[in-house]
């Protein structure tokens, strides 16, 4: 029997972890904990994947990943083409990898956000979703986006010589879904420095071909919105803690993006990020948050999703919105007023550490929130 013949099939934990593997160029052996199914059978699917040579592992400068041996390679691109060719042939980053650390940490940080995008029903493969930044200008005016679907920065790439206003830029990508157009970034850990005109420079770029061009039947009159992904809320609290220090995040604060979601890196970041893309599931949970309160005042003086029974403003934070909550928690001081914010149980604490006194915050049971819309 030849060895393909024992290559796992398609609808296996196997072979979902050998896509990513394909998608992503290296699969951070982190990484593997985010993927759904028992921790036990998992570690029995790697040791085989990595005995059978499907996957080999890498080890260097402190960072392990996974990646496809040359016999996983070719049995993909002889059933898939389509969906795989794109990643694991010529030289490309995801085929050819570079050892210095900075490159594969790259390849890391977007093998996350893959994770995030498959774990929350985004479509991520090539033959699954439409080729919006094609280089032939592909008529797209009549999509409907009706599930979303995620572009990498390459993919992006592949408009042509327009996409050199995206050079410089951190975005790892972009996310279309129904709730609208997402910048997406991934900074893990680590506090980024934000190159101002370069981000500027990609936001009106997805502007112009989305909103102007090939989805304008969609996204006409639509804002880029941001969406950035962290390891854990201590980064989210520094971005707000910072905002009047030498380390300001000028980029996420100034009203570049009215709104730059703040999700993190594992299953809470996954069950938000597949809210923020159901338009239907996240009007019936403000409709929920909604008893009890009075209708947004749109002419008040803070921003606001509703007024509470004394008068004083009510803002839906549950998304971490960074430049909305730090422009309400502002408005608030400097009016001198009260205000509330509603967010789940696990950001509770971190925005407790921003928003100080005048500031209400009543959390949601992410549990029970979870329970009821993603059961």
């Amino acid at each position: 029997m030849e060895r393909k013949d024992m290559f796992p099939g398609q609808d296996t934990l196997a072979y979902r972890i050998l896509e990513m593997a394909a998608v992503c160029g290296e699969l951070p052996a982190s990484l593997i904990g985010r993927i759904p199914g028992s921790t036990s059978y998992k570690e029995t699917v790697m040791t085989a994947l990595r005995k059978g040579g499907w996957l080999k592992t890498c080890y260097n400068d402190r960072l392990r990943g996974y990646r496809l041996g040359r016999l996983a390679k070719a049995v993909l691109l002889d059933g898939s083409p389509e969906r795989f060719s794109f990643y694991i042939t010529g030289n490309a980053d995801t085929n050819r990898i570079r050892s210095e650390a900075a490159r594969r940490l790259r390849l890391h940080r977007a093998a996350e956000v893959y994770a995030s995008m498959m774990n929350a029903g985004v479509e991520v493969f090539r033959d699954k979703k439409l080729r919006v930044f094609a280089p032939d200008g592909m008529e797209a005016s009549a999509l409907d986006m009706g599930c979303p679907a995620y572009y990498s920065s390459r993919e992006i790439k592949e408009i042509g010589i327009d996409a050199v206003k995206i050079r410089s830029s951190r975005m790892m990508g972009v996310l279309l879904a129904p709730s609208g157009i997402y910048a997406v970034y991934n900074n893990g850990m680590h506090m980024a420095r934000w190159d101002y005109r370069a981000e500027l420079r990609a936001k009106v770029f997805l502007e112009v071909v989305l909103c102007r061009q090939r989805l304008s039947a969609i996204y006409g009159g639509t804002e880029a919105s941001g969406l950035l992904f962290g390891d854990s809320l201590e980064l989210f609290c520094r971005i707000l803690m910072d905002a009047d220090g030498r380390s300001r995040c000028f980029f996420l604060l100034d009203r570049n993006y009215e709104h730059f979601y703040y999700l993190t890196n594992d299953h809470q970041g996954d069950v938000l990020l597949r809210l923020l893309c159901d338009t239907g599931r996240k009007a019936e949970l403000d409709r929920i948050l909604m008893q009890g309160l009075h209708e947004k005042d749109e002419g008040f003086v803070v921003e606001n999703d509703a007024m509470d029974e004394n008068g004083n403003p009510v803002l839906f934070g549950y998304f971490l919105d960074i430049p909305r909550i730090n422009r309400f928690c502002t408005a608030l001081q400097i009016q001198d007023r009260q205000g509330t914010i509603i967010c789940f149980d696990f950001q509770k604490e971190a925005l407790a550490r921003f928003c100080g006194g005048q500031v209400k915050l009543s959390a949601i049971s992410f549990e029970k929130f979870e329970r009821r819309f993603f059961p």
